[in-house]
C-alpha cells in the first residue's frame, strides 16, 4: 500500500511538472553561432601575360540570423577599396584602384544575406592590383574589411566581426609581361609645384583653387600644432597620446603639406558619382572630385579643403592612409577604440586638419 501511495505521488509530481512546463513561456532560442564566410576561388591557376586574373568570391552567412553587409565592403558592385590582400612570391602587391571618400552609411548601402544563404561574384583583379610581373600570387580577402551588422544603421558599430576563421588563400601562377623577381615600376612624380585641371569648367577651376588654398592652410596648421604638446584636438581624432603614433601623424602632415606646396597636383572634375572624391593611391598627384564635393563648404566639417587633405593622404608616396571609418562619429569612435587604425584613417586626418569644432587646448 505504501509503495502504491509513493508511486501515485511520483506520478502526480511528474504531471505537475509537465503542466508547469506547458504553462511557462518557452525560453527564446539562442542565436546560432557563426558569422559570414568568404571564399576566393581562381577561375584558372596558371595564366599568361594576356590573361585576365579572375576569381570568384563567395560570401556565405553561416549564422542563424539575417546578416547585413555594407556594399562597399563587398565585391558586389564596383570594387573601390583594397578588399583583397595580394602577394607575389611572398611580397605585397600594391592596390591600384580607387580609394573613395563617402558619407556615413544609409539603409540603402546594405546588402541583406539570409541565414545559410550565399552570394557569388566574378572579380577581375589585374585592373585593381599590380599583377604584370611573373610569379606565384596569393589572393585572399583582407581581414577586418568585411563586417557583419544586425541591421542597417548610420553607425559603423557592427554586431560582431567575422566569426569564421580565415580560409586558405587562393593561389595562381602568372607568366607576366615582366620577368620574375623584378620590382614593379613605381610612378615617379615630376618635380615642381603646380595646380592643374582636367574636365573642369571655369567656375569649377575657381572653386578648386580656393579649396586647394584651404587644404594648404589646414596642412600647415596641423603640422604646426603637432610640434607642440598634444591635447584634445589630437586625442579626439587619433586616440591616446603616444610618442610613436604622434610621430607618425606628424610625418603624415609634413608629407601632405609638402605635396600641396611642391608637387604638380591635378584635380579632375569629370566624376558624376555621389562621392566626395577619389584617388588611385599609386598615381600621385591626381585627385578626382565628384558630386558631393561641389555642395560641401569650403572649410569646416567634410569641406572642400578637407576633402583634398583626405585624398592627398591616400597617395602611397605621401601617407598611404586607408579608409577604416567615414564620418565624425565613426572616426571619433575609431580614435577611442583603435588608435593604430585611427592614425591610418584618411577621414581622421581630414577632421584633424579641419579642426571642427575648434579644439586648440594643449
Amino acid at each position: 500500500m505504501v509503495g502504491k501511495q509513493m508511486a501515485a505521488a511520483a506520478l502526480a509530481a511528474v504531471a505537475a511538472l509537465a503542466s508547469m512546463a506547458e504553462a511557462a513561456p518557452a525560453a527564446p532560442a539562442a542565436p546560432a553561432a557563426g558569422g559570414v564566410r568568404v571564399t576566393v576561388t581562381p577561375e584558372r591557376t596558371s595564366l599568361g601575360k594576356s590573361d585576365e586574373v579572375a576569381v570568384v568570391v563567395t560570401i556565405t552567412n553561416t549564422s542563424g540570423a539575417t546578416a547585413y553587409l555594407l556594399k562597399w565592403q563587398t565585391p558586389f558592385g564596383a570594387v573601390e577599396a583594397p578588399l583583397f590582400e595580394v602577394t607575389r612570391d611572398g611580397q605585397p602587391v600594391p592596390y591600384l584602384g580607387r580609394m573613395v571618400k563617402r558619407a556615413p552609411p544609409a539603409p540603402d548601402d546594405y546588402i541583406a544575406l539570409a541565414p545559410g544563404a550565399s552570394r557569388s561574384v566574378r572579380v577581375e583583379l589585374s585592373a585593381l592590383y599590380r599583377m604584370d610581373v611573373t610569379g606565384a600570387y596569393s589572393i585572399r580577402y583582407r581581414d577586418g574589411v568585411l563586417q557583419l551588422f544586425g541591421k542597417p544603421s548610420s553607425s559603423y558599430a557592427p554586431a560582431h566581426a567575422l566569426a569564421e576563421p580565415a580560409l586558405p588563400a587562393a593561389s595562381v601562377y602568372i607568366a607576366g609581361r615582366l620577368p620574375r623577381g623584378m620590382a614593379a615600376p613605381e610612378p615617379l612624380p615630376q618635380g615642381g609645384a603646380a595646380l592643374g585641371f582636367s574636365q573642369c569648367s571655369n567656375p569649377q577651376q575657381q572653386s578648386v583653387t580656393e579649396a586647394f588654398k584651404a587644404a594648404q592652410t589646414m596642412a600647415q596648421d596641423a603640422g604646426a600644432y603637432l610640434q607642440g604638446t598634444q591635447g584634445p584636438r589630437y586625442s579626439g581624432w587619433f586616440g591616446a597620446v603616444d610618442a610613436a603614433r604622434t610621430a607618425t601623424v606628424a610625418r603624415h602632415f609634413t608629407a601632405i603639406g609638402e605635396a600641396f606646396a611642391g608637387k604638380p597636383v591635378t584635380v579632375d572634375c569629370g566624376c558624376r558619382e555621389d562621392y566626395y572624391a577619389y584617388v588611385y593611391p599609386n598615381q600621385p598627384y591626381k585627385i578626382h572630385v565628384c558630386n558631393a564635393f561641389w555642395s560641401a563648404p569650403m572649410t569646416g566639417t567634410d569641406s572642400k579643403g578637407g576633402t583634398l587633405v583626405h585624398e592627398m593622404s591616400h597617395f602611397t608616396v605621401v601617407a598611404g592612409t586607408g579608409d577604416w571609418a567615414y564620418g565624425h562619429e565613426a572616426a571619433a569612435a575609431l580614435a577611442a577604440g583603435n588608435p593604430e587604425r585611427a592614425i591610418d584613417n584618411a577621414d581622421s586626418h581630414e577632421y584633424f586638419g579641419e579642426n571642427t569644432p575648434h579644439q586648440d587646448l594643449r
